[in-house]
C-alpha cells in the first residue's frame, strides 16, 4: 500500500503570510476560501455563483473539477455521497464573495484568467500555491494540506469532530478523528 504522506499544517503566523502574498499576487479569495472551507482544490475550482447563497451565506459543494491527461477539464461528482455538502461560511468570508461577485465576469467563481469561460484549472490553482510558497519562503505543503490546515485550526478552535466531518465532506466523523488525532493529542498537552 502506499504509504500517506506526512501532512503539514501551517502555523496562523504562516498563513497571514502566505495570505499577504496572495493578495499581492490576485490569488487570495482563491485560497482564503479554501482556508476558510476545508474545501479540496477540485471542489473550489468547481465553484459557480449558483452553488454560494448570498442571503445565507452558505456554499453549496456540488462537483469537482479534474484534468486527464490529453483530455479538457471535467466536472464530475464529488468524491463520496457526503462531497456534496452545504457549507456556512464566516461572515467575512461571505462578504468577500458578495464583493467578487458584483464584477465576475462568467458563471464560475474563480475563472481562468485567460479564458473567463472556463474554471481556474486545478494545476493553475496548485502551481500558484507552489509559486507563493517560494516566494515567503514557508515550507513546501501540498495542495491538500491547506485542508488540513483548515482542519486542524478548526478542532483547536473547538469545532467538534461531527461538525467538521459534514463541512469536510467526509463520510464518517470517525474517519475525520482519525485522521487529525494528533491534533486533539496537541490539545490535551
Amino acid at each position: 500500500p502506499k504509504k500517506a504522506r506526512e501532512m503539514q499544517v501551517l502555523t496562523r503566523e504562516e498563513l497571514q503570510r502566505f495570505l499577504i502574498q496572495a493578495k499581492f499576487e490576485g490569488y487570495y479569495e482563491v485560497f482564503l476560501l479554501d482556508l476558510a472551507t476545508g474545501l479540496r482544490r477540485g471542489e473550489i475550482c468547481a465553484l459557480r455563483w449558483e452553488d454560494f447563497d448570498t442571503k445565507q451565506e452558505t456554499l453549496h459543494v456540488r462537483r469537482t473539477l479534474h484534468k486527464e491527461k490529453g483530455k479538457p477539464l471535467t466536472t464530475g461528482d464529488t468524491k463520496t455521497y457526503a462531497g456534496t455538502r452545504k457549507i456556512v461560511l464566516p461572515p467575512s468570508t461571505a462578504q468577500l464573495l458578495r464583493e467578487r461577485k458584483k464584477t465576475a465576469p462568467t458563471e464560475w467563481i474563480f475563472p481562468n484568467p485567460f479564458d473567463p469561460e472556463q474554471p481556474i484549472a486545478p494545476g493553475t490553482a496548485y502551481n500558484r500555491l507552489k509559486a507563493l510558497l517560494k516566494e515567503t519562503g514557508l515550507p513546501d505543503i501540498r495542495f491538500h494540506d491547506l485542508r488540513h490546515t483548515f482542519a486542524t485550526h478548526a478542532l483547536t478552535s473547538g469545532v467538534d469532530a461531527k461538525t467538521l466531518s459534514g463541512i469536510l465532506g467526509h463520510t464518517k466523523a470517525s474517519f475525520t478523528l482519525d485522521t487529525y488525532t494528533h491534533t486533539t493529542g496537541d490539545m490535551q498537552e
